[in-house]
Parts: structure tokens; C-alpha cells; sequence
């Protein structure tokens, strides 16, 4: 179950519940950082739990550009690391012609997904291999 952040969160040992407090504020009042958001932004604003404001979408990605520059400068600084890793991985590509020499298929998921939601729409399969292609699906979509 989640809880709004600033809560107290424990187990209590001789029930084996997980129990939730919010934080009591100096008059007895609890209000979370959240409450107090709506509260400023009632009626003006829609205030959605899922919804971020467009100052929040800003320094997220700016966030996401600082270390996405930061990566890029590591990889110029140390290009003897992406080296090595290089040395320790194959491709995709060079991995399928070696297990295609030992007359085996490899397959990536998405190439299996494909198969088997063919496999379900095709017309000419049984409902025993429709059932067990959705169950293979199911698999693989829970993955993702």
C-alpha cells in the first residue's frame, strides 16, 4: 500500500502488520507536504498526485541533461573503460553467426513476443495453442 512520503512507517512485531502514521505538526494537525500543496493551489490549479508542475518538469530535466554531460565527459576522459567493457561483450550480431554455426536459433524477447501473438491471431491454431501462446506472452510481457 503506499503512503503519502513523510509518514511513520514500522512493523509491529506481534501482529505482523505494517503500520502507517502521519507526522502531527505543533498544533495537532497533520498535514503532509502534499496537503499543504493542494491546499495552496485549490481551485486555481489542478492538483493531481500524477501531475507535476511545469517549474518540477524543468529541473528534472535539467537534471537528466547534467548527468547525461557528465557521462559523456567520463567517456572522454576514460575511453580505455568503454574499451575494456567492449573486450568483455560481443554484439547481438556477432553472438547470432556464432549460435547460427551451432544450428541454434537465438532469439530476443521481442522476436518471441512477435511469434507468439501471431501465433494467437492466426486462425489456423487450436484453442491449445492459442492458450498456451498467451500463457509464453504472459511470461515475457511481465518481464517488461
Amino acid at each position: 500500500q503506499a503512503v503519502p512520503a513523510g509518514s511513520h512507517v514500522r512493523l509491529n512485531l506481534q501482529t505482523g502488520e505494517r503500520e502507517a502514521k502521519l507526522p502531527d505538526s505543533e498544533n495537532g494537525r497533520s498535514d503532509t507536504r502534499e496537503e499543504r500543496r493542494r491546499k495552496r493551489y485549490r481551485g486555481a490549479v489542478d492538483v493531481d498526485a500524477n501531475s507535476f508542475t511545469s517549474q518540477e518538469l524543468k529541473k528534472a530535466l535539467a537534471k537528466m541533461k547534467e548527468s547525461e554531460k557528465a557521462e559523456r565527459k567520463v567517456r572522454r576522459e576514460f575511453p580505455a573503460q568503454e574499451e575494456e567493457v567492449r573486450k568483455k561483450f560481443r554484439p547481438i550480431e556477432q553472438l547470432k553467426e556464432e549460435f547460427e554455426k551451432l544450428n541454434m536459433k537465438m532469439e530476443t524477447d521481442y522476436e518471441i513476443m512477435v511469434k507468439l501473438i501471431s501465433k494467437f491471431n492466426s486462425s489456423a491454431s487450436t484453442l491449445d495453442e492459442k492458450v498456451a501462446a498467451l500463457y509464453d506472452l504472459e511470461y515475457y510481457v511481465h518481464q517488461v
